[in-house]
């Protein structure tokens, strides 16, 4: 009954918007952030906005006169929770029903702007930080996209400084073992996806294997709701008969470009509705993996754009 109650106090602050006071204020100012954070850890938009809930829940008890960096103490609190709602995700996934993809967010045309935030929330490398253990994703993420320092993340963490330099050291050569490699700019993706999207709306064989990598891999997420590859598809030939029969099979299917995590993607609908999202990894001016997401649950924000901040 007490928690009740400081649940409906905290919400009834919050609900009163910027300016109310300022430890509201302060949460305002950094929501984006912290869900950020949050869903760069996770993956996961519907638990990134939990974890952003239950840091204003703590934040609204906090004592401002004692924090020094506000923004610093948000991050400590959203990372803190995110780490325990991991550790329970990871048990989750390990009953997925076939391939787990990160749940795709539409984003702003302007959010590629910042090239190393659209970096570390596109699906390839959301899915590098799954490698990851918690503890090495958490600070990758505050380290390396964020720009914390050591002692700040170690306040997150719960690890002292020098354990965090360690842990960054090992998260950052792993990141880059597995990372996309080189430079792909909005432009040549956009070019490879309308190529691939001509092609694979009318049947051309040919005109997909133009723009697969030989080695190229599909995955497909339907979390047992929707009719999904049960397993990765591997090797150009492959996947370009899957996409070519696939998309006739469809009723009333459209492919239309649209902006998911910041990249280039592309949405298929049927009779209007939203039926899968697919995203793109590219190397030598090939796609080299394909990301298509059919679970239900993890298309319901694709509706609004969401703002990703640093």
């Amino acid at each position: 009954m007490e928690s009740e109650r400081a649940q409906g106090t905290a919400a009834g602050r919050l609900a009163g918007g910027a300016g109310a006071d300022p430890a509201t204020e302060a949460f305002v100012a950094h929501r984006g952030l912290l869900f950020t954070v949050a869903y760069e850890m996770l993956g996961s938009a519907a638990d990134a906005e939990d974890v952003v809930q239950e840091t204003w829940l703590r934040w609204a008890g906090v004592d401002l006169a004692a924090v020094r960096d506000r923004r610093a103490y948000l991050v400590r609190i959203a990372t803190r929770q995110a780490l325990t709602r991991l550790r329970a995700l990871g048990r989750r996934r390990e009953s997925y029903v076939g391939s787990w993809l990160p749940e795709p967010l539409l984003t702003a045309p302007d959010a590629a702007g910042d090239a190393e935030l659209a970096d570390s929330v596109s699906t390839a490398m959301l899915l590098v930080m799954e490698t990851l253990t918690p503890a090495g994703r958490a600070v990758f993420v505050l380290r390396e996209v964020f720009g914390l320092e050591y002692g700040e993340i170690a306040g997150a963490v719960g690890r002292s400084p020098a354990a965090v330099r360690q842990i960054a050291h090992r998260a950052r050569a792993h990141v880059a073992e597995r990372r996309p490699r080189g430079v792909v700019s909005p432009a040549e993706m956009r070019e490879a996806l309308d190529a691939f999207r001509r092609a694979a709306e009318t049947g051309d064989l040919q005109g997909l294997l133009d723009v697969l990598a030989p080695d190229v891999v599909l995955l497909g997420d339907g979390g047992g709701i929707r009719q999904a590859v049960p397993r990765p598809v591997a090797g150009a030939h492959k996947v370009a008969r899957l996409v070519a029969a696939g998309l006739g099979r469809v009723p009333s299917a459209s492919l239309r470009p649209a902006q998911v995590n910041a990249r280039p993607a592309l949405i298929l609908r049927t009779c209007g509705a939203i039926d899968t999202v697919v995203t793109v990894r590219m190397g030598g001016g090939l796609i080299t993996g394909i990301y298509a997401v059919r679970n239900p649950e993890k298309l319901s924000r694709m509706g609004r754009e969401t703002v990703l901040r640093r």
